[in-house]
């Protein structure tokens, strides 16, 4: 009979739906004519469009101090979509960031969606060795 109850609570543990999230990862860095090309993937999983998503980052150099601060525009983005968009950012080295840090959104727009839901659904992933988060 625990065997049945543990079952049954296991399945209604499955069939509960995931919880609103903007992901954000940071794929690539790769050098580019004008400095440094960061590489994002996102996914609007927020359930509703965002007309217009930005978010001001801090770069830190490989002493783990703030280099830069910076606005990244992501625009617009599709409920239940993926999204690549590439970056510029003339004068950096690539080799010497060693982390990116969301610090916040500068922009966080759309249908039924608060103002500061892009931060507080925000998770951050990295596939480029360089540390990413909040």
């Amino acid at each position: 009979m625990v065997v049945l109850l543990a079952a049954a609570g296991s399945a209604g543990a499955q069939s509960a739906p995931p919880a609103p999230a903007l992901v954000l990862e940071l794929n690539a860095a790769q050098p580019s004519e004008k400095g440094c090309r960061f590489t994002f993937v996102v996914t609007n999983n927020l359930g509703a469009e965002l007309s217009k998503a930005a978010f001001e980052i801090a770069l830190f150099n490989d002493a783990g101090v703030v280099d830069r601060l910076t606005v990244l525009d992501f625009k617009e983005l599709p409920s239940g979509k993926t999204k690549v968009t590439r970056f510029d950012l003339s004068g950096t080295d690539c080799t010497k960031v060693s982390r990116v840090l969301i610090n916040q959104a500068t922009d966080c727009t759309g249908p039924g969606i608060a103002g500061a839901a892009c931060l507080k659904s925000l998770r951050t992933e990295s596939k480029s060795g360089i540390a990413f988060g909040i």
